[in-house]
């Protein structure tokens, strides 16, 4: 029951940060089930399994809260579980060692978006010069659902700063339709890995843990939008996500050098330790009017 409990703690921390950020729970979950070598399908589909629970309770929380937007929620929504079976699909026909070098650099990358986008404040995407920003939703949900099949995560990092950009919504409000919208996209993953049969592998004790810990969370989650500090929390969830994919795609490389190693990681570590300690002055000075808040 320990391995419960460790990943029950492990989906209540990320499920605090997604809840919170609008972000986090599949790319955490998807890179600790690949350091552990689960396969990249299945820890997608372990991921996604997990993500069921977590996201209707999420869902609903946000929306007794307040903070949903129907409209944007269907717009995104439904191009999203297309997507996001496409994907799902996809990801259980290509060979393993491809697909978990894909899987772990595709989730660097989204650690790198993360990072960029709470640890320095970068609009990771532009603001569209003419149009009627609407128009840009049903794309916007078509790649995070894609993204988030193969990648086992990546629906928060697309959608989110998306929405924050071709709407003009509080960030509460695009954290909770993301988490919504998630439940939908979700569901069509899953049913997109039952086809495949990527399920019949999945490690159900880790999947339980992270669905008690995100199913408990979730609802404080979804009263504390808006209210955490998000910059310090993005940055280290995406130095962390950053740390642990670099080590899977170096190793697919060539050998690793483990002295050399730990230098690095501990150099890492204090680095994001600063970006976020700096990223939460940052914040805290916007929040009293010092500096322009970036939504």
């Amino acid at each position: 029951m320990w391995l419960v409990a460790v990943f029950a703690l492990a989906g209540g921390l990320a499920q605090l940060v997604d809840g919170t950020l609008g972000m986090g729970f599949g790319v955490t979950s998807a890179t600790v089930l690949l350091a552990l070598g689960v396969a990249p399908a299945t820890a997608s589909a372990a991921t996604h399994a997990a993500k069921l629970p977590t996201t209707f309770v999420s869902g609903i929380s946000h929306w007794r809260a307040g903070n949903v937007d129907k409209a944007v929620l269907l717009r995104v929504a439904v191009p999203g579980a297309i997507g996001g079976f496409a994907g799902a699909v996809i990801l259980t026909s290509i060979s393993l060692e491809a697909a978990k070098s894909s899987m772990a650099g595709l989730l660097l990358f989204f650690g790198l978006v993360i990072l960029a986008r709470f640890g320095f404040g970068f609009r990771i995407i532009p603001t569209p010069k003419s149009g009627h920003t609407a128009r840009w939703l049903s794309p916007i949900g078509l790649l995070g659902g894609f993204v988030d099949a193969t990648g086992g995560g990546g629906w928060g990092p697309v959608v989110t700063p998306s929405l924050m950009t071709v709407t003009t919504h509080e960030p509460r409000r695009v954290v909770g339709t993301t988490n919504a919208a998630e439940f939908v996209v979700a569901l069509s993953v899953s049913t997109g890995f039952i086809t495949g049969a990527a399920h019949q592998d999945i490690p159900w004790l880790p999947v339980i843990g992270l669905v008690i810990g995100g199913v408990i969370v979730a609802p404080v989650a979804a009263r504390l939008a808006g209210r955490l500090p998000h910059a310090p929390m993005g940055a280290m969830v995406g130095g962390l996500v950053i740390l642990v994919n670099a080590v899977t795609v170096v190793g697919a490389i060539g050998d690793l050098h483990i002295a050399l190693d730990v230098v690095l990681i501990v150099g890492w570590l204090a680095l994001v330790g600063r970006i976020a300690w700096v990223a939460w002055g940052r914040e805290r000075r916007t929040a009293s009017g010092g500096e322009p808040a970036l939504v």
